[in-house]
């Protein structure tokens, strides 16, 4: 099949993710990217999946329709990353700017755990599933959780397992405070804004005495945090240790002033 140019391109924006340039180039085309990437002769169900691999061919197909040099195009896809890397980066959506989606924007950075503000704008990022004026966050949590995501951000690129680490014991336990089960990735991506943000602020509190902070939690949590707190110290025995001596010793000082007005 000999492909023709589209009437009409768009140039892509630094940072702008393959699947949300095609949305935009159907759009200027005056189609559904559905009925663009069919008329190359393209046969994907979601073009979101173009973000981390796409075949040479199909490559040349879409530079082709949109007079675009394929390196251009390649560009727009996620290069190569470490294992933590990938496990932090959304393969859907789960959040956006307000003001650059309103342009019809989809930026790779987005798509990051540790994404707070949006790197165009600085507007701070939405999650793309919350109900308007659901779950409103206090000033200070906010500014915590942006700390926090940066010290996530910070412990991927420098490719620290410790500070990973740290990170990530933190969010364990901030999941077993919110009820929340399952990965750690997801609770970071999490559809309820609160749980991630919560989720992050937590991160920022375990950068200080984070055996100090997980003891000022454990001193009325539930079973169920109790078990996280279990899992996330579990193969380390004497930080668990540790916790416990701290939740003791917060007991007896709690207890002791109790004691002392009955006498």
């Amino acid at each position: 099949m000999t492909l023709r140019p589209l009437p009409k391109t768009v140039a892509p924006v630094p940072d702008e993710l393959l699947s949300g340039w095609l949305i935009r180039l159907a759009t200027i085309n005056y189609c559904e990217v559905d009925e663009l990437l069919a008329h190359i002769g393209i046969s994907v169900r979601h073009p979101a999946t173009f973000d981390f691999e796409v075949d040479m061919a199909t490559l040349e197909k879409i530079a082709i329709a949109a007079r675009l040099d394929p390196k251009t195009v390649g560009s727009l896809v996620f290069p190569p990353m470490s294992q933590a890397e990938a496990l932090l980066t959304a393969q859907f959506p789960f959040q956006s700017c307000p003001d650059c989606s309103r342009q019809g924007l989809a930026l790779r950075h987005w798509r990051r755990a540790w994404a707070f503000d949006c790197q165009i704008c600085g507007t701070r990022l939405l999650s793309i599933f919350a109900i308007p004026h659901g779950e409103l966050a206090s000033e200070k949590l906010l500014h915590r959780a942006r700390r926090g995501a940066g010290h996530l951000e910070l412990a991927i690129a420098s490719n620290s397992a410790a500070h990973l680490r740290r990170a990530m014991r933190a969010v364990t336990f901030a999941m077993a405070l919110q009820t929340v089960r399952g990965d750690k990735a997801f609770a970071l991506q999490h559809p309820r804004p609160g749980v991630r943000i919560f989720c992050l602020a937590a991160i920022a509190a375990a950068q200080a005495h984070p055996l100090i902070k997980a003891a000022m939690f454990s001193r009325s949590i539930d079973g169920f945090a109790r078990a996280a707190l279990l899992r996330t110290y579990g193969k380390e025995p004497r930080l668990l240790a540790a916790v416990d001596q701290i939740v003791k010793r917060n007991l007896r000082s709690a207890l002791l002033p109790e004691a002392e007005s009955h006498i």
